[in-house]
């Protein structure tokens, strides 16, 4: 009789062994699909890049992978497979040569987010960087909870950008009694009542009315804004121009 119990026993337990099989796999599947992409960090000095990775590491609980060049990066980009790069500017950096950096460095990318980490906070230094195609630029003088945070956001398809620098251009530049441009001459005026409006999460309709102008006159200076911008959306252009105007109004 035992026998016969332990027979039926081992038969049940043959049928469940596919389905727990079938479980496990699934969960590893899951668990993989959850692993985010390590971080590549771009960083000339052997020290700095040391710390630089494990601070990442430690407090972003995801791999980063450090270089010291671009073109050591550029040697294994095909079997490194990420969504962001974080590249060091030195402060001892010539101004030509980091544009000419960061611009081979976004074209090479190809599509991958690229974050500029540097010790200068000069407003026309992160404007060109970001004419250059990059997505985000730290200053060191963040506290390291909130560069992390500003990567996490570059990662999510954001742009992250210094306003109290920014802010600071604009008031440069608004000081120089320039007319007929608003917004840190970013903006013609007919386009800075259309991104007030944006800001406000007025819909094209209302715009137009409010405007007095055609919803396909509307149309254009929102693409040409997203354009000036490299926003992907009317709530980045929100974001971006909050970011850059520190609150204020246009």
């Amino acid at each position: 009789m035992s026998s016969g119990n332990d027979e039926v026993q081992r038969e049940l337990t043959d049928l469940a062994r596919p389905a727990r099989l079938m479980r496990d796999a699934e969960t590893t599947v899951s668990q993989a699909v959850d692993v985010p992409h390590p971080i590549v960090l771009i960083e000339p000095r052997a020290l700095h890049r040391d710390c630089l990775t494990r601070c990442l590491g430690g407090c972003s609980g995801q791999r980063v992978l450090a270089f010291p060049t671009i073109e050591d990066w550029h040697k294994v980009q095909n079997t490194v497979s990420t969504d962001i790069i974080i590249f060091s500017a030195t402060a001892t950096s010539r101004e030509a040569d980091l544009q000419t950096q960061l611009s081979r460095l976004v074209q090479a990318a190809n599509g991958i987010h690229v974050v500029v980490l540097s010790d200068l906070e000069d407003p026309d230094q992160i404007i060109r960087a970001f004419q250059a195609g990059v997505r985000g630029y730290v200053p060191t003088s963040l506290p390291l909870d909130v560069a992390i945070e500003s990567v996490k956001l570059v990662r999510a398809g954001g742009t992250f950008a210094p306003a109290n620098s920014l802010l600071a251009a604009r008031h440069t530049k608004s000081g120089r009694g320039e007319s007929g441009v608003c917004g840190s001459e970013l903006f013609t005026e007919r386009q800075a009542a259309v991104v007030r409006a944006l800001r406000l999460g007025k819909p094209n309709k209302i715009i137009a009315y409010e405007l007095n102008m055609s919803e396909s006159t509307v149309k254009v200076h929102v693409r040409n804004i997203m354009k000036k911008l490299r926003a992907k959306n009317r709530t980045e252009v929100a974001f971006m121009t909050n970011a850059l105007f520190n609150g204020d109004t246009l």
